[in-house]
């Protein structure tokens, strides 16, 4: 696959990047290299292999996914305004 003149021009347009004429042949011939380099990985032959995320054999650090209220109301509350309970007061904006 390669990329002509008019299809920089057209991406460059999407991604709302400024490209001046004299730049178009330039990325014209970097987006063709970075197209031809994608070719080239997409015919190694990687049956059979896991894929890593690492090069180290590591697990990755989870926490327990816990809900709580963060036992902090009565700090965060200290900043409102208004407050009822254990809650902000907000003007009602629905009838």
């Amino acid at each position: 696959m390669s990329v002509d003149p008019s299809v920089v021009r057209r991406i460059a347009h999407l991604s709302r990047i400024a490209v001046d004429e004299n730049e178009v042949s330039r990325l014209n011939g970097e987006i063709n290299a970075i197209l031809s380099f994608v070719e080239t990985l997409s015919s190694v032959n990687v049956e059979g292999i896991e894929p890593i995320t690492s090069v180290l054999p590591m697990q990755m650090k989870k926490r327990p996914d816990v809900v709580t209220d963060g036992g902090i109301v009565d700090d965060i509350l200290v900043n409102a305004p208004a407050r009822e309970d254990h809650y902000f007061v907000v003007p009602k904006v629905i009838e």
